[in-house]
């Protein structure tokens, strides 16, 4: 952002109106000029370009002058920086990837795409915290480490489709997965945050172990049941007349989603439609706050030479010119 130094120096700029009121002064006394017995010979004789533009010299002088004054104000382009003195909270989310998430019960669109928009407005929200992504099916995978990069994590986060890895809800080694990267974290708090649509049926860690690590470790885990009641619209290809749908039941084990989260201090969410999970993601973003301590300063670049070297060129212009084409008899 602009400042200046010395903006004290922008008085001076009161004697140009001055100096421009007593130039046309002189000018019209005609002050310095010479006479003549008579003025026959000069009748019909044309003055020269030097003669109509003779004030030039003087306005070039006067912007010279608002350069210089401008300058000595010193002008300077500050640029602002902060240092993050403490570390945020490491959280890392945990995103179903099933064939189920496939379901179509959060109309118009499917489970994993309102998941995706929602934890996107979550990461969009975030600033000094690190955040990295897990996604599992009938494995579990880090497709993005911890980090502040948010747009690498966005990019990751679009990325993610049903059908790109095996089948299954392994919600114990996704769990699993999320403790390593979390391990060699030193941040004050750290986070899980699991979405979810089924029922543990694969991988070989049990999910309540853990969480029973997780709890050994100081992570929180928040479990969010996705899905709504009853039973959900789920698109499956037929062999004869291609995309149909079929009606399936809804099943969460929502009591090992909660015994999860009260064994590491979490809470755990059920999310029957897309405002309803935006709400659950607001919340966790309410609870799951660090107080950041930011040093902030800014370093300013001397920028007087832009005006200085502009008003020295014009001085010198004025010179060569008040002597050359546009000298004056004395």
């Amino acid at each position: 952002m602009p400042h200046f130094a010395t903006p004290w120096c922008f008085i001076f700029l009161a004697l140009i109106p001055f100096l421009v009121w007593r130039h046309i002064r002189r000018s019209r006394t005609g002050e310095g000029s010479l006479l003549f017995a008579s003025t026959v010979a000069l009748e019909g004789v044309r003055p020269s370009w030097t003669v109509r533009f003779r004030h030039v010299l003087f306005g070039m002088n006067m912007l010279a002058l608002a350069l210089c004054i401008t300058a000595m104000a010193r002008p300077q382009k500050g640029t602002e920086e902060e240092e993050v003195l403490t570390e945020g909270v490491d959280i890392i989310m945990a995103l179903d990837a099933s064939g189920s998430m496939a379901a179509e019960d959060f109309e118009p669109h499917n489970r994993l795409f309102v998941a995706k928009l929602v934890v996107r407005r979550f990461i969009e929200g975030l600033k000094h915290d690190r955040v990295g992504l897990v996604v599992f099916a009938g494995n579990a995978f880090t497709r993005c480490p911890l980090t502040m990069d948010y747009g690498v994590m966005l990019d990751v986060l679009e990325a993610i489709d049903i059908g790109s890895m095996e089948d299954g809800t392994a919600i114990g080694n996704a769990l699993a997965t999320c403790l390593n990267r979390l391990r060699d974290s030193k941040a004050k708090s750290k986070i899980i945050i699991l979405v979810t649509d089924g029922v543990n049926n694969r991988g070989e860690i049990q999910p309540l172990d853990a969480a029973e690590i997780a709890h050994t470790l100081g992570v929180k885990i928040y479990t969010v049941g996705i899905g709504s009641q009853g039973t959900a619209r789920v698109p499956v290809v037929d062999p004869t007349y291609g995309k149909v749908y079929v009606n399936m039941q809804v099943e969460i084990d929502e009591a090992s989603l909660t015994r999860i989260a009260e064994m590491t201090g979490g809470i755990y969410y059920r999310a029957t439609d897309t405002p309803s999970l935006e709400r659950i993601f607001q919340e966790i973003g309410r609870l799951e706050k660090t107080e950041i301590h930011v040093k902030s300063y800014t370093h300013y670049d001397e920028r007087f030479p832009d005006f200085a070297w502009p008003a020295l060129a014009l001085v010198f212009c004025t010179v060569i010119a008040g002597n050359t084409r546009f000298a004056k008899l004395p």
